[in-house]
């Protein structure tokens, strides 16, 4: 069995009722931490071989454009705190983590802060590290590799990040969702993992 993931179902699409042969669906919740700690219950209860995460992103610049999808390479834990210099992380803390599945999309890095960035200020601070932005990524990483758990995340990119996002989120994330569902289907990706 595999286990396919998102912060909440409507990121699943039509996956959320009719998931793939060999799959289940579960939701984590939002946010870095709250993820890490659902997924890590869900490792211990449903023991998958493979573990792929569903969602939605937010750009910082026009290096991607809009529902574009992508598979993350890299999850970068990181915050617009840290990028100015007003704090710093200890030494032996783990920022990054990779993807462990390879998938049939472009593969980005992937900023993950502990919030919403709101300002143009901060999407350019944050740009350096990853052309978008994703809450759960970390969590979900840290888990499944503390877990010894291949794991992959493909995303749509469905808002500017920036003061707009919120509304360009909530006009987009459904098509960006099922464009993002109906790409891995006819890539046959589920079948082949």
């Amino acid at each position: 069995m595999r286990l396919l993931l998102s912060a909440f179902a409507p990121e699943l699409g039509p996956l959320a009722s009719q998931p793939p042969r060999g799959w289940e669906v579960a939701t984590i919740g939002v946010g870095a931490v709250t993820a890490a700690a659902a997924t890590a219950r869900l490792l211990m209860a449903r023991r998958p071989e493979a573990v792929l995460l569903l969602g939605t992103c937010g750009r910082y610049d026009h290096r991607l454009g809009m529902f574009d999808l992508l598979w993350a390479r890299e999850a970068i834990a990181t915050s617009l705190e840290e990028l100015a210099g007003h704090s710093y992380r200890p030494g032996l803390e783990q920022v990054r983590w990779a993807a462990s599945l390879d998938g049939p999309l472009p593969s980005q890095p992937v900023a993950v802060p502990p919030a919403i960035t709101k300002t143009l200020e901060g999407a350019a601070l944050l740009a350096a590290l990853a052309p978008v932005e994703h809450l759960e990524l970390t969590g979900v990483f840290a888990a499944c590799q503390g877990a010894g758990v291949p794991c992959g995340a493909a995303l749509v990119v469905v808002n500017e990040v920036g003061p707009d996002a919120q509304a360009q989120w909530t006009a987009n994330h459904a098509e960006g969702s099922r464009r993002l569902v109906e790409r891995l289907l006819s890539s046959g990706f589920f079948e082949g993992v």
